[in-house]
């Protein structure tokens, strides 16, 4: 069966099937779907159930595996968990759990990995276990963003750096970190324009964990990056994700937004695997 593609919407985003990617792909195969990565931003493998070793193996195709930091309950692995479940027991979290307090900063829209020296490509996301209502998930297109801009805003923007900051992100949701989880979390400095070196589209990299505009008063900083964030999130130009059991998504840090959507913590359990991509690109001088 051959790899098939159908957009999610206009604007970015498409349905992949015709391949599994529990099994070693080819070459080719791998190809196809990396060219639609490139071209759509965010893909949608349905019916994909996967083992954490053959997310591993899939993931690796793009590149190298960041490691999740101290704070995911999946700590020291290549997964960051995305879950109400504790991963000893199996146990609901109650809500009052400062677990389920730090995931709650998953519903801003954000990036992955923007806060890191070297940001990361890409996110493969596998739904183990759903809800039966809630617990989407929301994307919007950078790359369409950029697009959008006036040709005096792209000669303006391709001189900007962008500070992102992990402990400020986590904080505007009232999470506090203490000093040694923080001091894990230094904050990184990256342009705001990203190029997709495989067909030299641009994107901008914002969200929660963008800080501020580097040489900017923090106000306005704060304004420029508030406005760009809310134009590129206008309610026409999302793209919902309701998830089925053993869905995969994979959506590119650089060029699309995401967030979590509410769901019942108390009275459903929710299990999503997340492995991330590493970039290989530096943060900006």
């Amino acid at each position: 069966m051959a790899i098939s593609l159908a957009p999610l919407t206009p604007h970015f985003g498409a349905k992949l099937t015709g391949v599994d990617i529990a099994r070693p792909l080819t070459d080719a195969q791998f190809g196809e779907i990396r060219a639609a990565f490139d071209e759509y931003s965010v893909l949608v493998l349905p019916e994909q159930p996967l083992t954490d070793e053959q997310q591993i193996v899939f993931s690796e195709r793009f590149g190298i595996l960041e490691g999740t930091r101290a704070l995911n309950p999946g700590s020291g692995t290549p997964f960051a968990r995305q879950s109400n479940l504790d991963i000893r027991t199996g146990e609901t979290i109650p809500a009052d759990d400062r677990r389920m307090f730090y995931q709650k900063a998953n519903m801003l829209w954000h990036s992955d990995s923007t806060f890191k020296a070297v940001p990361s490509l890409c996110s493969v996301l596998s739904a183990r276990e759903i809800p039966p209502a809630g617990g989407a998930t929301e994307f919007a297109s950078t790359r369409v963003l950029y697009d959008s801009l006036s040709e005096e805003e792209k000669a303006e923007f391709a001189t900007l750096v962008i500070e992102h900051d992990f402990v400020y992100s986590r904080g505007t949701v009232g999470f506090t970190l203490s000093d040694d989880e923080a001091a894990k979390f230094p904050a990184a400095r990256h342009d705001i324009v990203r190029t997709n070196k495989n067909n030299g589209r641009h994107s901008l990299m914002i969200g929660a964990h963008a800080k501020t505009v580097v040489g900017w008063t923090e106000r306005a900083g704060r304004q420029f990056l508030e406005d760009l964030l809310s134009r590129a999130t206008q309610p026409n130009l999302i793209y919902r994700h309701e998830w089925r059991d053993n869905d995969v998504v994979i959506w590119d840090n650089q060029a699309v937004l995401h967030r979590a959507t509410p769901y019942d913590t108390m009275n459903h359990r929710r299990l999503m695997q997340r492995t991330t991509i590493s970039s290989g690109v530096p943060a900006a001088e």
